[in-house]
């Protein structure tokens, strides 16, 4: 057998050990129980993808090679060590960075091939374009939103969704023509600036409280994009891989938008979290009660059971940790307490989950919505922490309410409900939580961390 057979086998096998890899990565992560081996499987699969990728004979100089490694490398380390709570935005990044990858690669092969392409190989060629170049954009826009240096609120005007239609219509005629003709090289260049600015132009109108559901869509793109390129390339691997994550990404899209009650044409074009009118008159003047740490310590100790509801405000101030000291402090006292989990808590999906799982807080305690909503009529207490939207019962009542519909956590059928929170600053939706005005409510206004640190402390000198 010549070498060069050799290597295509050992190059095949390695791909098939990723692919089966990538599979059983997606199933791992499905559970908190086996995600660290899921982890663990999607890196040893990339690392054999990236092996077999180097064996490839058609590899001449490896010193172009060597300094993408490098790069990579040096990029990837420090963005492995945010802080959880910049992890929404950093997975933003990572799919800025697959399409900026995908929109090059497709660059290179269209001039290398043009202008005789094949006209399947011309569309998906296209398709890796268009998808890759809005994918770029609207995910740098998507980082830059929630590490907030641009605009959290949608920017809107009249004809907007026109105008978005517009460019993406123009991108695939361009993309027809082209396919038709690909000697049309003076049309490639729109191909790649018009799916760019349609990106920009995607993610102006989103606001905050939908980047969950933005972000799982873009991976969605990121995947879709990278299958194309796997057809460009003659790779199995990245078709496999790319159907994977567009697939996944899909599906999880589909779920958080499912658990809003809402569709994609309304995530994409709705301008859900722009302030409301109403938001501002006549109800701000409403009284509220509140309480201080050793109020809430008091009622905390004399309780049986209590539901602990996170949210964003938790996630910026730190306090899982503190959190976590309290739900042991608790627990010593014998008081049963759970965790009470909204798919859309957060700022990507699983975003409580994976902090209160960093804080040490047992699986078991953690509980999806459909869970926990049966046992707030039981809680005595309903401690929420920076959680607005998800736990607004205007979703309920209110017709008129932009999230009127969307399933929330049932907290107000708590005995006591407890709210930690800086201000009475409306939430990502820009409407007021009528949970705040309740009697049974209590307001514990400061930092997550700070508050939650003070409850502690009393609840160590005894109280209760």
């Amino acid at each position: 057998m010549n070498p060069m057979a050799a290597s295509d086998i050992v190059i095949e096998i390695a791909y098939v050990i990723a692919t089966a890899l990538f599979i059983l990565s997606l199933k791992w992560l499905s559970s908190p129980t086996t995600a660290r081996r899921g982890v663990f499987a999607g890196e040893a699969g990339m690392v054999l993808a990236i092996a077999g990728t180097l064996l490839y004979h058609g590899i001449v100089d490896y010193k172009w090679i060597a300094i993408a490694l490098v790069l990579g490398t040096v990029i990837g380390i420090p963005l492995g060590r945010v802080q959880m709570t910049a992890v929404p935005q950093r997975t933003a990044l990572s799919h800025a960075f697959g399409a900026l990858c995908v929109t090059l690669v497709g660059t290179a092969e269209f001039y290398l091939r043009a202008p005789e392409v094949p006209k399947f190989m011309m569309a998906v060629l296209s398709l890796e374009i268009i998808l890759g170049s809005l994918t770029l954009t609207g995910s740098l826009m998507a980082a830059g939103k929630l590490q907030e240096v641009l605009p959290q609120r949608p920017i809107t005007y009249k004809g907007q969704n026109l105008v978005n239609l517009s460019l993406l219509g123009v991108a695939i005629v361009v993309a027809v023509l082209l396919v038709l003709d690909p000697s049309r090289m003076h049309l490639f260049p729109l191909m790649i600036i018009i799916p760019l600015i349609f990106g920009v132009m995607m993610i102006v109108p989103i606001g905050g409280a939908d980047m969950p559901t933005v972000i799982s869509l873009l991976n969605s793109y990121a995947g879709l994009s990278a299958a194309a390129m796997g057809f460009v390339l003659d790779s199995k691997l990245l078709i496999i891989a790319g159907a994977l994550d567009g697939a996944s990404g899909f599906i999880l899209s589909v779920n958080m938008s499912k658990a809003m009650n809402r569709s994609f044409s309304n995530v994409l074009f709705g301008a859900f979290g722009q302030v409301q009118a109403t938001a501002g008159t006549g109800q701000e003047a409403r009284p509220v009660r509140s309480a201080t740490p050793e109020e809430a310590a008091a009622i905390l100790a004399a309780a049986n059971r209590v539901v602990v509801v996170p949210g964003y405000g938790m996630a910026v101030a730190q306090a899982q940790h503190k959190v976590r000291e309290l739900c042991d402090a608790l627990n010593k006292r014998g008081i049963d307490v759970k965790f009470g989990i909204h798919p859309v808590a957060g700022r990507m999906p699983g975003h409580m989950n994976v902090l209160l799982a960093e804080a040490d807080i047992p699986y078991d305690k953690l509980l999806s919505m459909d869970e926990i909503n049966g046992d707030f009529a039981q809680t005595d207490v309903a401690l929420v922490i920076g959680a607005n939207d998800v736990t607004n019962p205007a979703a309920r009542t209110e017709a008129s309410s932009p999230i009127y519909g969307m399933p929330i956590l049932d907290v107000d059928k708590a005995r006591t409900v407890m709210v930690i929170k800086r201000s009475m600053a409306a939430g990502f939706a820009g409407i007021e939580n009528p949970l705040y005005y309740l009697d049974k409510t209590l307001m514990l206004f400061g930092d997550a961390k700070g508050f939650v640190g003070n409850i502690i402390r009393e609840l160590s000198g005894g109280h209760g």
